[in-house]
């Protein structure tokens, strides 16, 4: 898909600096490592069909799209917070530009893996 190709060049270009090797395109995803231990899977398929998981350490979290969790206030995007808890997306829009949402992610990890400051899961 182009669209993964495009990102992972942007991806590059960005956060160059902190990248552990270079993005890596699969047919349906980016691989993306970064220097300080997340790992980041992103599935773009649309603006409004997505999914951006990473894991840092034993931690696993992911923001996706799929249209389960009406509950939630930014339905239908919504995070796995890394205890296991369903949360609202704090950093993605849907129907966003896919590089938007992708840059907001990969900005937020950098800093926060576990998007403690993000949830209130550090409270």
């Amino acid at each position: 898909m182009s669209t993964h190709i495009d990102l992972a060049a942007r991806i590059e270009e960005t956060f160059g600096e902190h990248l552990e090797s270079p993005v890596d395109v699969k047919l349906d995803a980016l691989i993306v490592q970064l220097d300080n231990g997340a790992t980041l899977e992103a599935r773009i398929a649309a603006p409004d069909a997505y999914a951006i998981a990473w894991a840092w350490g034993e931690a696993e979290l992911r923001i996706d799209t799929a249209p389960l969790h009406e509950q939630l206030e930014t339905f239908p995007n919504h995070l796995h917070a890394a205890d296991g808890s369903l949360q609202r997306d704090p950093l993605t829009h849907c129907n966003a530009a896919p590089w938007d949402n992708l840059r907001a992610v990969i900005e937020a990890i950098l800093i926060d893996p576990l998007l403690e400051n993000l949830t209130g899961a550090a409270s």
